[in-house]
């Protein structure tokens, strides 16, 4: 039985030294890394960004009590004028000096930027723009079936954004919301505007709906889209108003903690890199050993 151990642990020994693949990966996502098997982690990627230090923080601390790992605020960039600049992100140890702790954990809460960019034009939407990279996570928001396509198929982004504050003009269809999660895009539903005004709170849910209907509940996020402290809610009455949406209680529940994993994931593409390390295998060095001490006369002329 020793022996057997200690065979085991030579081969594992053996095979830590000839790990062909080291990652190396931003210090922003160091964390999601490490924590990504954790099952109770809550995420509200959508907490709308406000020049009100106070209002920000007050958000904050309400999302690190309410139990939420973390939140992303998120920059609505709406194009009016051709040559508009995209907003630039504020620091985040200017909106809040210290991160309060999360409600039930040891940690304090994660904080994120995100931009948002509301497509009425294909050529609102700039691939590999500079002005995107300062920030951890891009979501765009197409208007016309058009350019809702276009997001589901050709745009390089992390969240697609579905309206729900007026009625939909267009239908969603199977092969564009295929191809977004073949991709690994995600669907966002904010449900904030809900609770402000009944007419918004039936667009809400019909669109909603329309949505789980024709992905199946794949690749759906809840966030909140939240302006004050007072519109959000904890992660558990988000699963069951997601269950309201059409979604199953499974994919309720990943719709704030697994799926939107994956999309820090995903955005983790942008600042990921890679080192390749080979090593020679023992045989292939006996051969090479082999090829070099054989005599000249019996090595075979080159052409």
């Amino acid at each position: 039985m020793h022996l057997q151990s200690l065979q085991s642990t030579k081969k594992q020994e053996k095979e830590k030294k000839i790990l062909p693949l080291t990652t190396r990966v931003s210090t922003r996502f160091v964390w999601l890394v490490a924590n990504c098997n954790s099952m109770a982690v809550f995420m509200d990627l959508n907490v709308l960004f406000c020049a009100d230090r106070n209002r920000m923080k007050s958000l904050i601390e309400t999302a690190a009590h309410l139990g939420f790992s973390t939140v992303a605020i998120n920059y609505v960039f709406e194009p009016k004028a051709k040559k508009q600049e995209v907003p630039s992100p504020m620091p985040i140890s200017e909106l809040i000096g210290k991160l309060p702790m999360v409600q039930g954990h040891s940690c304090p809460i994660r904080v994120l930027n995100r931009l948002t960019v509301v497509m009425s034009e294909a050529s609102h939407f700039r691939p590999n723009a500079s002005e995107y990279r300062p920030f951890d996570l891009l979501a765009v928001q197409p208007t016309t079936e058009k350019l809702f396509h276009a997001a589901c198929m050709l745009c390089d982004v992390d969240i697609i954004c579905i309206l729900v504050t007026e009625r939909l003009p267009f239908f969603f269809k199977r092969a564009p919301i295929n191809g977004s999660i073949d991709r690994g895009v995600v669907f966002e539903v904010s449900y904030a505007s809900a609770l402000r005004d009944i007419t918004m709170r039936r667009y809400t849910i019909t669109n909603a709906v329309c949505l789980m209907e024709s992905c199946k509940g794949k690749n759906v996020i809840l966030s909140s889209a939240a302006e004050k402290a007072l519109e959000l809610r904890g992660p558990y009455d988000i699963v069951n108003l997601g269950l309201l949406f059409g979604l199953s209680d499974t994919d309720s529940k990943e719709a704030v903690t697994s799926t939107c994993r994956a999309v820090l994931l995903h955005a983790a593409r942008k600042t990921a890199s890679g080192i390749v390390y080979t090593m020679k295998s023992q045989q292939e060095v006996l051969r090479d050993t082999a090829d070099s001490e054989a005599p000249a006369a019996k090595r075979p002329k080159s052409t």
